[in-house]
């Protein structure tokens, strides 16, 4: 890191608290802390972090490192270190003691050694605890570290914080346990950094994807550094590859990476006086795919409620540990190996709908219907049950070719599984998965997973008759007038006090719908403020139908992207959904939302500031090359896939085109604008029906099934997709976009016309190539590109691809030459 940037995040970090001490607190040779006194602490001089025997349970303690500001009680504030986790020590005699030969040791009750730094010298030796919250034990004289516990974190990175080779996060157990748990992050053997789960039995790699090779997750593992780092302004890089930014990405705050113990990896940030921690980036934003969640022979489902997830036990299953899904569930039937009790007829088998169990195959076999996948794991004794999927047999080239097995247009695959382990069932998983129960076991497919709803468990309910009076009559009459009266008197005072606020404030956000998840984790901006930031809105940097952009810098000296939308132009209804919509997501290839605003008749959005602009704008002036033409492809799909497939809620774009395209300082694709963004519930089939009430998108990027009124699906965005693919490869422009007539029989010509280029012979590529490539391009790679896209703009909508597809597709072009 460059020295002056250094120092000038130092002088920051320092500058961040107002509690300044005029020296830093030091442990020195021969001095000791002990856990019988809570004032016991070493304290860093600007008082963010405190240092001291932490409680973990009743009698039980770890000498640990913490946030001490915001202040808070010995056993709700945050650790962020600690030395003995796994072997806390006895509340009584306990102590820490810096001894005269360097070392560093923790007593358990004045008896036995429970932890040590191992350290030695001949000179004076000082322990502190530095404003970036690492303990360092020194060398006063010569200056030099002996140990540092930024050598050895426990499950949390902190900013500047060298994460290496040497080192790992370990989660803890649970959430009220803080020992050593099943989740690490590491670098592995190949340079990339890695989440495992392990325990006693299983380990697992489970992010990146298992299954892809390196350069399909994006990461480089041609290195030897292993070495990575998350800055104050809350980004991370890896030498790997591995880059994210947090979602405050900018601000100096309190900043942490954990290593939490569900094994999701989080980047926390949290204001100066703050209590609470908010997540600004997450690793898996499907917490169910990751290994061990729920335990062997179990099921992890997403909870609509908590939008987080739940463990269920599989049919003919039950828990084993009332307290602890770890341990998974166990049969309550019993399959005998033998040649009669472990027969066909002997066993049936449960479908489970979009449900996968990753890993533990007793082999995969191809072209096998779901008879012939039963047949084969009734015939074996360890067989618990099979998953079943259907394949394209283009994504099964490698499999065929090593088993000679005749690549069809659609493979059945049947996996038997000799375990059951990292189960879970999602809406967008394309496969089912049989349990393998006892023919006696009364469930059936998709039953629910075994309720009892038997007479046994049905409460009938407990009535009982009282006397009534004529002298209760008139006490529930008089009873019933002064509740009516109360709520009278309450309605008023409510309908009062909020024309009073709404007076005050200028605003209808409540009657607009404001308040709700997608917007609380957004900043609100004043008019006033936004109108300073872009210097009363003097540098415009785009326009649309919906409103104009223009550029700002905000007070933190972000540079922002102000978005001033055209309230006449329907612009009400667009910031609802525009707000509704980006509030909720976050993807390495869609914009980032920052705040909004909403005054009276003014309403604005705040953006990231996208350095290079516009697909639309690079292309005009010709300034993208074949390999970040390609790249854009490949980010905006996947993009477009998460929208469609993976986030919480599913949103349809609605106006895919090049201008909607903003390209970071990386040449990075961000997909823009929902204004015109439709969303779907998780419960919905994102291929089915949507119903709109008007035409949505831009002329020349439109599919077939807006003008002919047939149903609108996802398959739209992918039709202005193919069409913007299309222009990339060509250089050409398929429409103008000013909505004159002949712009649909433009498009389509030009889709004509390279179709039958396509046809016509083998310098095909050459001929539709934007000719500032002069040649400079992967040919077999365009080739590819310019086939799915094709695809893309098929007026059939069943014939398109899913987004999903073409990411995988251009992902991996080497499976489709």
């Amino acid at each position: 890191m460059d020295t002056c940037y250094f120092l000038h995040i130092l002088f920051m970090i320092i500058s961040f608290s107002p509690h300044l001490s005029s020296s830093l607190s030091v442990l020195k040779q021969g001095l000791s802390l002990s856990v019988e006194d809570s004032e016991d602490v070493l304290v860093s001089p600007n008082g963010v972090f405190s240092a001291g025997f932490y409680p973990i349970g009743t009698n039980s303690y770890c000498f640990a490192v913490w946030f001490s500001v915001p202040s808070c009680t010995r056993r709700d504030c945050t650790t962020v270190w600690m030395a003995n986790r796994d072997f806390p020590v006895n509340g009584r005699r306990s102590k820490i003691s810096l001894q005269e030969d360097g070392n560093l040791i923790l007593t358990d009750a004045g008896k036995s050694i429970a932890w040590s730094t191992d350290s030695m010298s001949l000179s004076s030796t000082e322990l502190i605890l530095s404003n970036l919250g690492n303990l360092v034990l020194q060398d006063a004289a010569e200056n030099v570290v002996l140990w540092q516990s930024f050598d050895s974190p426990t499950d949390t990175l902190l900013p500047l914080q060298q994460f290496t080779k040497d080192m790992q996060l370990v989660s803890s157990r649970s959430r009220t346990n803080v020992s050593s748990g099943f989740y690490q992050l590491f670098f592995n053997s190949d340079n990339l950094l890695r989440l495992l789960y392990d325990d006693d039995l299983v380990s697992s790699i489970y992010w990146p994807d298992p299954w892809l090779v390196s350069w399909a997750t994006t990461r480089f593992s041609y290195n030897s550094t292993r070495l990575a780092f998350l800055n104050p302004e809350g980004k991370f890089t890896s030498s790997d590859n591995l880059s994210f930014l947090a979602a405050d990405y900018g601000s100096i705050l309190q900043r942490r990476l954990t290593l939490d113990f569900d094994g999701n990896l989080r980047l926390y940030s949290r204001k100066e006086n703050s209590l609470t921690w908010l997540v600004s980036w997450v690793a898996l934003a499907k917490p169910c795919q990751i290994h061990g969640a729920c335990g062997p022979n179990s099921q992890c489902i997403y909870d609509t409620v908590t939008n987080g997830r739940k463990c269920i036990c599989l049919p003919g299953y039950k828990m084993k540990n009332t307290t602890d899904w770890s341990y998974g569930c166990y049969p309550e039937f019993n399959l005998a190996c033998g040649n009669e009790s472990n027969d066909s007829d002997q066993v049936h088998y449960i479908k489970l709908s979009n449900t996968e169990y990753y890993g533990y195959d007793y082999g995969v076999y191809a072209g096998y219907s779901v008879k012939q996948c039963e047949k084969l794991c009734s015939s074996l004794c360890n067989c618990k049950g099979f998953q079943y999927r259907y394949i394209d047999g283009r994504y099964w080239s490698l499999f065929t070719v090593m088993n000679n097995i005749r690549e069809t247009l659609v493979t059945t695959v049947c996996y038997p599984k000799v375990s059951l382990l990292n189960g879970y069932r999602a809406p967008d998983y394309d496969g089912d998965f049989y349990v393998k129960v006892a023919e006696t076991s009364p469930i059936s497919d998709d039953s629910g997973f075994g309720l009892n709803c038997s007479a046994e468990v049905v409460f009938s309910p407990i009535t009982r008759a009282y006397p009534k009076s004529h002298q209760n009559e008139k006490l529930n009459l008089i009873i019933w007038f002064g509740c009516m009266l109360g709520v009278i008197e309450i309605t008023v005072i409510l309908i009062v006090f909020s024309f009073l606020r709404s007076s005050r404030h200028g605003s209808n956000e409540h009657a607009l719908g404001y308040h709700h998840v997608g917007i609380t984790t957004l900043q609100r901006f004043t008019y006033s403020e936004l109108k300073a930031a872009t210097l009363n809105f003097s540098v415009e940097i785009g326009r649309g139908a919906s409103g104009t952009v223009y550029k700002g810098t905000l007070l933190d000296n972000r540079i922002a992207a102000v978005k001033r939308l055209n309230t006449a132009n329907q612009g009400e209804a667009e910031f609802l959904a525009e707000v509704s919509t980006i509030g909720k997501l976050h993807h390495m290839n869609l914009i980032e939302m920052w705040g909004y605003c909403v005054e009276k008749n003014h309403r604005l959005l705040v953006y990231q500031y996208m350095k290079h602009g516009s697909l639309a704008g690079k292309l005009s002036c010709q300034k993208l090359d074949w390999r970040r033409r390609f790249e854009i492809a490949l980010g905006t799909a996947r993009g477009l896939a998460y929208l469609h497939e993976e986030c919480l809620e599913w949103v349809l774009h609605c106006d895919v085109k090049p201008e909607n395209i903003l390209l970071d300082s990386n040449y990075q694709p961000k997909v823009s604008d929902f204004g015109l963004s439709k969303l779907l519930n998780r419960g919905d089939d994102i291929g089915s029906v949507s119903t709109f009430s008007r035409m949505r998108g831009t002329r020349g990027y439109m599919a077939p099934e807006w003008v002919l009124n047939l149903p609108i699906t996802s398959k739209v965005d992918v039709y202005s997709y193919g069409i913007v693919v299309l222009e990339m490869v060509t250089g050409k422009k398929c429409s103008s976009g000013s909505g004159n007539t002949g712009e649909e029989q433009e498009q389509q010509g030009m889709v004509e016309w390279i179709r039958e280029k396509k046809n016509g012979g083998e310098t095909w590529i050459e001929e539709i190539a934007d000719p500032i490539f002069e040649g400079e391009y992967d040919k077999d790679e365009m080739e590819i590109l310019v086939s799915l896209a094709l695809q893309c703009v098929e007026e059939d909508k069943d014939s398109r691809p899913s987004m999903r597809k073409v990411t995988e597709t251009l992902m991996h072009p080497q499976n489709y030459l």
